[in-house]
Formats: C-alpha cells, sequence, structure tokens
C-alpha cells in the first residue's frame, strides 16, 4: 500500500468511520486514473495535511466536515470541463447522506468543495473550514521552487490537449488572478509563511510564459 493510499484510509477512517471501506476504494481508483498527473492520490494526502496543519496553527482540529471535503474535493476531475466541482461535491453528500450523514453535515461538506471552484472564501458559518481548505489546496503555490515546478508540469499533462498559445494565455490568466488580489492566502498563518514565496513562484512562471 502506498503512501497517501495509507493516508488518505487513515483520514476516511477518522472522519467518517471503520464500517465504509467500499466508499474509500472508489475513490482511490479516481484519484488514480490514468489522465491525472497533479490532481493524484498524493494531492488529496498533501490537501490532508496541509489541512490539520493550517487548521492547528489556528489552535482547531479539523472537523470530520472539512476531512471529507478534503478527500473529495477532486474526486471528479476532467480537465475538459468546468463543473468538476459541484460534481465532486454532489458525489460526496450521496456518498456521506448513504452512510448516514445529515441533510446540514452533507451541505456543509459540499459548499467546502464548491468554494474550491474559485479559491475564494466565503462569508457565513463555514468561513473558518473554508479558510483552511482553500489554503490547504493552495499550498503548493508557496512550495520550494522544485516542488512548485513538478506541480506546473502535472497539471500542463492534463491540460495536453490544449495548444500551447492557448496554454499560455489561459495559464498566464489564472496566475495573474493571484498575483491581483490582496493576499493569496486567507489564514494568517500561511500568509505569513508562504505568501512570498507563492508570489515568487507565480512571477516566475509567468515570466516563462511571455
Amino acid at each position: 500500500m502506498t503512501q497517501p493510499e495509507i493516508e488518505i484510509r487513515r483520514a476516511w477512517r477518522h472522519a467518517v468511520g471503520h464500517d465504509h471501506d467500499r466508499y474509500v476504494d472508489a475513490l482511490m481508483i479516481r484519484y488514480s486514473e490514468p489522465h491525472r498527473y497533479y490532481h493524484t492520490a498524493t494531492h488529496i494526502m498533501m490537501v490532508v495535511r496541509n489541512v490539520h496543519d493550517v487548521a492547528a496553527m489556528s489552535a482547531c482540529q479539523p472537523s470530520a466536515e472539512l476531512v471529507a471535503a478534503a478527500l473529495y474535493h477532486d474526486a471528479i476531475y476532467d480537465p475538459r470541463s468546468d463543473d468538476n466541482e459541484l460534481r465532486s461535491a454532489a458525489l460526496a453528500a450521496g456518498d456521506l447522506v448513504e452512510l448516514g450523514w445529515s441533510v446540514e453535515r452533507c451541505a456543509l461538506v459540499k459548499a467546502l468543495i464548491v468554494a474550491t471552484a474559485g479559491h475564494s472564501p466565503t462569508a457565513g458559518s463555514v468561513i473558518a473550514d473554508t479558510q483552511f481548505l482553500l489554503d490547504a489546496d493552495l499550498a503548493i503555490l508557496g512550495a520550494e521552487p522544485h516542488s512548485y515546478q513538478a506541480y506546473v508540469n502535472g497539471v500542463r499533462a492534463e491540460y495536453y490537449f490544449v495548444d500551447d498559445d492557448r496554454w499560455r494565455t489561459g495559464r498566464g490568466r489564472v496566475l495573474q488572478g493571484f498575483l491581483d488580489r490582496p493576499q493569496i492566502f486567507a489564514t494568517d498563518y500561511m500568509r505569513a509563511e508562504v505568501e512570498h514565496r507563492a508570489r515568487a513562484n507565480i512571477e516566475a512562471e509567468l515570466a516563462t510564459l511571455r
């Protein structure tokens, strides 16, 4: 069993329970789909780790709903589609309802996953969990340059069907959008730790696209 699988199964059992392995089995199959190069089980493992780290630095323990959202947030990933987050959220809610979670808990998981579409925290009672998940998902932006480059290479491989000109335009627009924000990260901890490096990584990548 690989390290990502070990950690994903451990997170699932802590958040959801020990008697529902067929659901996490299905997730592992999804995260091993051959068109995935970055959005794999390794990414999910890292997001789960980051959720715990970011929450801990805010003196919190991540809720079961937050961990479930981390586990499911990229369950459906088709680079040609623009509704992956909505479909992943629906899949998560459907599975968790079958497992006996309340409508309210499932709605929270859905809201968290949908928020990853735009990576902008929303107002309301889920704001802290939303911040934790979005910062955990975006943590790769503030990684060391070699890890950041591996992420870029993986995402480019997933978008193999996009020609270089369209890739430069589209990717550049996304990156510039991050730079135009007052801050990339939502939590004080992530802003203090990696905001500067994230901006440096993004600037360096933009330079290669121009």
